[in-house]
């Protein structure tokens, strides 16, 4: 059994970063680890079997303030207590192993004029306080990197790539599955989209970032939207669904916990990001035997094989290309039975394996005596 702190400033089940958490630190107490949780807030029902420790919520006038408010608390609260494995999903000063669920601040800036970005990166305090910050946090043993792309920003602006192993998110295959047909019809008629018209869901905040313009500019009948999540600058999609005359083809739907109703209501799922770490929704959907069309740049991209369980673009013409050739029933159910397949070898049990591993050696080289308990026939 393994001793472990977990750090994370809210312990929800939205958000990319905090599910991911969840999922890992209630299977990880499961198998009998014993997990000690440092956050500022977090759902008590999610809670069970972990042992909790709030740390204040200090300085909410600046973010950065806040962040290096909270690194600062959480080290505080860590001294003097002893774990085999400090595991942080947040920057920070004290941690063994430091999961990266974004791209670094330096990497962030990539779309900027160098002119920019120098000013934004280095004649701003903010900036220079986050990339300080960030220069510390990067002095962890460990990392994991929750996709190629993530490994490869911070090896390119840290250089901690031998230290860095990547692992990406999980789910749930048995929670997402594929809808039965009554299921569908039911929501399908509750959004109100007819049977003849094929949906596209967007699963997602920050809309922007998200690149649902993309998909909007490419939309036409009988191709219709789905928008589950809360995004920025709405009044202007829909001005420009107000323009396209497509108001009556995009149905927002805001934010909600659970998005199985939307993904049993839809044939395709799409995560043409500008910029994604992962993209967590795109498993779910691939469990749900949904075939996806991901942007190269979302790192759930490494997942996909084109044309076989999803389809991966790099432009907008790609894209439509792409939701042309969805238009075909037959093609859209192959894509998805092949997807389901990959969905389920990538489970969050898969995902605690590898982690657990993780977890082991590093609880050894800090010299604890760790018993190996896994089954690796099965990893």
């Amino acid at each position: 059994m393994l001793r472990l702190a977990v750090i994370i400033k809210r312990f929800i089940a939205t958000g990319g970063a905090e599910r991911h958490t969840v999922e890992l630190s209630r299977r990880l107490a499961e198998r009998g680890h014993e997990i000690d949780l440092y956050c500022r807030s977090a759902d008590e029902n999610l809670c069970s079997g972990l042992n909790l420790h709030i740390i204040p919520d200090r300085w909410r006038f600046s973010s950065v303030l806040n962040s290096l408010a909270f690194a600062l608390e959480v080290a505080k609260a860590l001294s003097g207590k002893a774990y085999d494995v400090i595991h942080s999903n947040e920057r920070g000063f004290r941690q063994d192993i430091l999961t990266i669920h974004c791209f670094s601040y330096k990497g962030s800036q990539g779309g900027l004029s160098p002119f920019r970005k120098i000013t934004r990166l280095y004649l701003s305090l903010r900036s220079l306080l986050y990339l300080w910050l960030e220069k510390k946090q990067m002095k962890a043993p460990a990392f994991v990197a929750v996709s190629e792309l993530i490994k490869d920003d911070i090896s390119k602006y840290y250089g901690v790539e031998a230290s860095t192993t990547v692992i990406t998110p999980g789910v749930d295959a048995d929670y997402f599955h594929p809808a039965d047909s009554d299921y569908r019809r039911l929501m399908r008629e509750k959004i109100g989209i007819p049977e003849t018209d094929i949906a596209i869901a967007f699963i997602g905040s920050e809309f922007r970032r998200k690149g649902l313009d993309d998909l909007i500019s490419v939309l036409s009948p009988p191709l219709r939207l789905i928008v589950v999540g809360k995004g920025d600058h709405l009044s202007q999609y829909r001005k420009m669904l107000i323009r396209s005359q497509l108001t009556d083809r995009v149905h927002f739907i805001g934010l909600c916990e659970d998005v199985r109703p939307y993904l049993a209501a839809s044939d395709i799922v799409a995560l043409p990001s500008k910029s994604d770490a992962f993209g967590m929704s795109v498993l779910e959907a691939m469990a749900c035997a949904i075939p996806v069309i991901v942007s190269r740049r979302a790192g759930a991209s490494m997942l996909i094989e084109d044309s076989i369980n999803g389809f991966v673009f790099n432009d907008r013409e790609e894209l439509e290309n792409i939701l042309f050739a969805l238009r075909d029933p037959g093609l859209r159910e192959a894509v998805g039975k092949s997807a389901r397949t990959t969905a389920e070898r990538h489970t969050w049990d898969k995902t605690t394996d590898q982690y657990e591993r993780l977890f082991i050696r590093i609880a050894r080289m800090k010299g604890r005596t760790i018993e190996d308990t896994l089954d690796r026939s099965d990893i």
